[in-house]
């Protein structure tokens, strides 16, 4: 049988590094209590919210989003925490060679903390914007239009807004009718004054074949449709080209059956997609782009 004597030199650092991981718990500590603040703040706004029900019920929604948001960010947070004191406890069984090891996983933990700080802050700032969006939106459509033609959601990272066929479109073609203009010309004032944000529109149909001179079928209906949104977007509104995208959905990603009238009416519809710019993303996802 044989006895480990650590040195006090060795002991000393390994006692060092164990404070100090203990005081990123107790910083950790300190997040989750601010996190749970928060939280315990947003859903009192979210009691204060149900007085007023029917001039507020999209806030109100769109608020409880984000109390889901905050609850799963608690949720990350207390993994890690639990993580740390993991981490904490095996620092008292560290051996000398395990020393370098340490520092390098530290330095590890450091920089995908910043990397996650940046994340947060991304989605927050994006949350925020998500919301003026979507209430901004509703204020300017919501004025002589049926509720059913037209319908504003915010889905993650993008705001979408779904268009009926029937207010946009004369049946079965790709052509607007003058309603589709007004619409537009209400979005697009939105839209210019984001200028940091891509507009997607999207076409969709239901799955009755259609085929004429000017159409092959469901594809080629749902493109030209998604085509004539964006060429009124660019030239009638000046919308900036490079902003715009079209596509075409033909028959497929349905919202309800098509074995019904109604059915089909809600799957013809077109879909227009507020959203962040690739590079925007592509920037979030490079560390080296991480701020010091």
């Amino acid at each position: 049988m044989f006895s480990c004597v650590v040195p006090k030199k060795k002991y000393d650092d390994l006692k060092v590094l164990l404070d100090a991981a203990n005081k990123d718990v107790g910083k950790l500590g300190v997040s989750l209590n601010e996190y749970m603040a928060r939280l315990s703040a947003c859903e009192q706004d979210k009691e204060r919210l149900k007085g007023d029900v029917k001039g507020n019920q999209g806030a109100l929604q769109l608020r409880e989003e984000q109390i889901r948001d905050l609850k799963a960010q608690i949720a990350d947070i207390q993994s890690q925490r639990d993580k740390q004191l993991n981490q904490v406890t095996d620092l008292t069984k560290l051996s000398k060679s395990s020393t370098d090891n340490i520092k390098e996983t530290l330095a590890q933990l450091e920089k995908k903390d910043k990397y996650i700080q940046l994340l947060q802050a991304a989605k927050t700032r994006a949350d925020s914007i998500n919301l003026a969006l979507a209430v901004n939106l509703k204020g300017v459509l919501k004025d002589g239009l049926d509720d059913k033609d037209v319908e504003v959601k915010v889905d993650k990272t993008v705001v979408f807004i779904n268009l009926s066929d029937k207010m946009l479109y004369q049946s079965g073609s790709a052509n607007l009718t003058s309603k589709a203009n007004e619409v537009l010309g209400k979005i697009a004032k939105i839209i210019q004054s984001r200028p940091e944000l891509e507009v997607m529109v999207e076409g969709y149909t239901d799955n009755l074949p259609i085929k004429n001179a000017c159409l092959d079928d469901n594809w080629d209906l749902s493109v030209k449709r998604a085509t004539s949104v964006v060429r009124v977007l660019q030239k009638t509104y000046a919308i900036d080209p490079k902003r715009l995208i079209a596509a075409g959905r033909g028959e497929y990603n349905t919202l309800a059956p098509n074995t019904t009238e109604e059915g089909r009416s809600i799957n013809r519809r077109t879909r227009i997609i507020i959203l962040p710019k690739l590079d925007q993303f592509y920037d979030l996802l490079n560390p080296n782009k991480v701020p010091d």
